[in-house]
């Protein structure tokens, strides 16, 4: 069933107008009418053109058993009255104040079952060329209702592509809504999994810096000092591999920086970054002063500190 009826626009009203007129001319009647119906109302919706025409568009009648249009709708189907003052039910009629006392007419009704109103003839003499225009005048009834039919579907159809449009324009904002609630959620993810990859390399990193770069250049004295004991020496290897294959697949900026520096360049700046001075760092080696200091040279020239003016020591903290 159609939720709504649909106004009937210009295009159509002129259609009707074509219909009316032509009906008046063929049966040679002084009116040819659409009659509308909106309980109690019942009005004239389309009139025929023609100087003895007494009814006007949007005349109104109140529906009643006085009126033809009523006899209609109570039948649901054709009335014919041919002289109402020869008819007792229809001497009195509403019509006969112009006159009309020849009546034929059919209901008009939306696809739904719902009327929409009626479509008749009225004259002021028995008209023998209306009667036989009976089965003419219900075909244009016909083409009315068919009208009404493609007004009502398209009215329809709109409604169900608005119906459609508002759910997809809701779909849409809620795709919209949930693309911006992921988006959001994989941002926070990503600074989740960005700080413990984060977190992770800065463990690595040191635990990087303190075998390679403490523990790793003490094994090499230790090796030196052990070659007699081949028990030690043994352990000591399984240390150093094990300790390398633990460090093989990290790296960080230290580590890089002392994989450049040879064993006693490593020690040196071991103990630069702890705080020596040249000569606390040449008693703590056994060493001349000018030897560490030939050593730190070399260190600020693999590090590119040459002529740079930074503290040694910072540099190689902030490598940790």
């Amino acid at each position: 069933m159609f939720q709504s009826k649909p106004r009937i626009p210009n295009e159509t009203l002129a259609n009707w107008q074509r219909i009316v007129d032509l009906i008046s001319r063929l049966t040679d009647v002084p009116a040819s009418l659409v009659m509308q119906t909106d309980a109690p109302d019942h009005s004239v919706f389309v009139t025929s053109r023609g100087p003895e025409n007494p009814y006007e568009v949007g005349r109104k009648f109140t529906l009643n058993e006085r009126l033809y249009c009523y006899g209609v709708l109570k039948n649901d189907g054709e009335l014919v009255v041919e002289d109402a003052t020869c008819d007792p039910v229809w001497a009195d009629n509403d019509d006969m104040e112009h006159g009309m006392r020849f009546y034929v007419g059919y209901p008009l009704k939306w696809p739904d079952g719902d009327v929409f109103g009626t479509i008749c003839v009225l004259d002021r003499r028995r008209n023998r060329k209306a009667l036989m225009f009976r089965d003419g005048l219900m075909e244009f009834a016909r083409v009315i209702e068919a009208d009404l039919q493609l007004l009502s579907e398209i009215e329809e159809r709109k409604r169900l592509e608005a119906a459609l449009q508002t759910a997809l324009d809701q779909m849409e904002q809620r795709v919209e809504e949930r693309t911006a609630d992921l988006e959001e959620a994989n941002t926070a993810l990503r600074v989740l999994l960005s700080n413990v990859e984060m977190s992770r390399d800065e463990y690595d990193e040191k635990v990087l810096g303190q075998i390679k770069g403490l523990v790793l250049p003490h094994l090499g004295k230790l090796r030196s000092r052990l070659k007699a004991d081949a028990a030690a020496s043994a352990y000591l290897e399984i240390i150093d591999e094990n300790l390398r294959a633990i460090s093989a697949s990290m790296s960080n900026r230290l580590t890089i920086a002392f994989d450049t520096l040879t064993p006693s360049e490593q020690e040196v700046a071991q103990l630069i970054m702890h705080g020596q001075t040249t000569k606390d760092i040449a008693r703590t080696l056994s060493r001349e002063p000018s030897t560490v200091e030939f050593h730190r040279n070399n260190i600020r020239k693999k590090l590119g500190l040459q002529r740079s003016g930074q503290n040694l020591r910072s540099m190689l903290r902030s490598m940790q």
